[in-house]
């Protein structure tokens, strides 16, 4: 499956990879190198949105979420972000970056079982 996007967010996804978070420069260092026996991508465009990270074989979108994500309408535009992923085939894992900071095994866990489960999801 071949995922579509729009042009314009290229830049602002090689922008966002040069200014990776603390929390996603964290997990990304578990997440490169098809470590997990996946190959993830940084800061995906998918559609009109971009993804934190990307796992194309498992369709698997991994969202980190900082503060701003406490606010009911940053909350909405994750709900309306996670649909419009959900319908084209992808699945969404959210963490937050205070998970990330104290829970980081647990979150690698989560992840692993995610992609070594022989269901499929969606």
């Amino acid at each position: 499956m071949r995922i579509y996007y729009e042009k314009h967010l290229k830049k602002i996804a090689s922008d966002l990879r040069k200014d990776s978070t603390c929390s996603e420069k964290k997990l990304w260092q578990y997440l490169k190198g098809n470590q997990l026996g996946f190959r993830f991508i940084r800061q995906k465009p998918v559609g009109k949105y971009i993804v934190d990270f990307y796992c194309k074989e498992k369709k698997l979108a991994i969202e980190l979420d900082g503060l701003s994500h406490i606010h009911e309408e940053v909350l909405e535009k994750d709900r309306i972000k996670e649909q419009y992923l959900y319908n084209i085939g992808i699945q969404t894992i959210r963490f937050t970056d205070k998970e990330v900071d104290e829970h980081l095994d647990n979150i690698l866990l989560t992840i692993k079982e995610y992609l070594h489960s022989p269901l499929e999801r969606g």
